[in-house]
């Protein structure tokens, strides 16, 4: 922590960061490689949030997979210009890899064991156990602060965020899947294939009959939910509920999670009626997520209305879908370009707290509140401290854009998407095929000036 210099002023050492989640994990590391010492305040293992459950850091809570790998897609992209510029966590899943055909997924517990591991050996890294209640003794104790403190930031911590930036906290509600043992999964009403047959044969499916595919989904809507307040019931549109979606009609279920499209059942030789995918948690295959099932049913209800699934009739659940409340910032009425709030220059935000949503997403802006924090540091120039933020071009430059740039009347989080990475001129004279390969030439060229001035800080 600071000291007194010889005038008795208090002095200021490297930065804090706040959460060693995804972001706050990245932004520790990212700093750390740029020659920046760094505080990492996390709770654990002394204290666990509600939906925590591992003493490690960067813990994965909802799946295990970390999406599309293909660079023609959005996720994919995304991904390809985190390795550019040196991402650490990317690296270390792409060392715990689980086959999830075109998608990256990871080991859970190698991951997060692997990202502990690489913040405990990092000698620029201390980390400070306990939970952090305020933000101001933090800023007038380091150069600048990250923080990276998650969805579940609560108590004094939040209220103290809401001072510092001035702004009202936004929320809603995230759901997790459950998940289970491989080992119980009836494999003669199951078959493993990948959606139109892309990548390896990665995924488990559970076909449904037309009967079973009906009874299964007026069981979701009967059974009984864990309580939530009424006027807390605001759901992420990506990440709903499939009671919810079961809800809104009888063939929701059939075009979303469960949509057979792509598939054959070879007990048939035809494609099922409707059909649930389960994917690989650990590399073993001892552990299965149920994809797309995101759910606040109660334990009970669970087990009793997956086990209606022909496949998941004995099935063990070693984890059951919960609920959890998630808080963010309007971030455009808060945040400027790099997640800098617009109040305190030397407060930044990253991960879910600052209006993204996904992990790699999360990810994203941890790496980019640091580059931001180390330009300031270390003395850069301001054209070359614009540069250390990717380009809009870019799909990480696209996101950090829109974060700043949205209407905040109608302000939440965001995925990464082609939507944020418009083409120029008449799509309709653009191939749809080609439109990822365009996409990502622009990101190359655009993210060169963002690595170019990385090249020169990394000691």
């Amino acid at each position: 922590m600071g000291g007194r210099d010889q005038a008795g002023k208090r002095s200021r050492q490297g930065i804090a960061v706040v959460g060693a989640g995804l972001a706050g994990s990245e932004a520790a590391l990212t700093a750390a490689r740029l020659g920046l010492p760094v505080s990492l305040y996390e709770m654990k293992p002394g204290e666990m949030s509600p939906a925590h459950c591992s003493p490690h850091y960067a813990e994965l809570v909802c799946s295990n997979s970390l999406k599309s790998d293909r660079p023609d897609t959005a996720q994919g992209l995304l991904k390809r210009e985190l390795r550019r510029l040196g991402c650490r966590l990317l690296a270390i899943a792409d060392q715990n890899t689980v086959p999830a055909g075109g998608s990256l997924a990871v080991d859970r517990d190698l991951f997060s064991r692997a990202v502990t591991e690489a913040i405990r050996r990092e000698p620029l890294i201390q980390v400070i156990e306990g939970r952090v209640e305020s933000v101001q003794g933090l800023l007038e104790d380091h150069d600048a602060l990250i923080l990276a403190s998650g969805p579940l930031t609560a108590g004094g911590l939040y209220e103290s965020i809401q001072v510092m930036t001035g702004g009202q906290g936004l929320h809603f509600f995230d759901a997790v899947a459950p998940i289970v043992e491989g080992s119980s999964i009836d494999r003669t009403q199951a078959f493993l294939a990948s959606r139109y047959g892309r990548g390896g044969a990665d995924y488990l499916n559970c076909p449904l009959s037309r009967e079973d595919y009906r009874a299964f989904r007026e069981a979701l809507i009967q059974a009984d939910k864990a309580p939530v307040q009424a006027f807390d019931q605001i759901y992420f549109k990506d990440c709903q509920p499939i009671e919810v979606l079961a809800a809104r009609g009888e063939d929701t279920l059939r075009f979303g999670p469960f949509k057979p499209v792509g598939l054959t059942d070879p007990a048939t030789g035809e494609r099922p009626y409707a059909c649930l995918q389960l994917r690989k948690e650990d590399q073993a295959g001892a552990m299965w997520s149920l994809v797309g099932c995101q759910t606040r049913l109660t334990f009970p209800e669970q087990r009793r209305v997956f086990g209606l699934i022909p496949a998941l009739k004995e099935a063990d659940f070693l984890r059951y879908g919960v609920m959890h409340r998630n808080s963010f910032l309007n971030a455009p009425q808060v945040l400027k370009r790099g997640f800098q709030s617009r109040l305190d220059e030397r407060l930044f935000f990253a991960g879910q707290l600052s209006g993204l949503e996904g992990y790699m997403e999360a990810i994203a802006s941890g790496l980019i509140s640091a580059l931001q924090v180390a330009g300031q540091l270390l003395g850069l120039e301001e054209e070359d401290q614009g540069r250390l933020l990717p380009s809009p071009q870019t799909m990480i430059g696209a996101l950090t854009a829109w974060v700043t740039g949205s209407d905040p009347r109608n302000y939440q989080p965001m995925n990464a998407n082609f939507g944020l990475l418009p083409l120029e001129g008449d799509l309709g004279r653009i191939r749809k095929k080609d439109r990822g390969r365009l996409r990502l030439e622009r990101s190359d060229v655009a993210l060169s000036e963002t690595v170019s001035v990385l090249e020169e800080l990394i000691p």
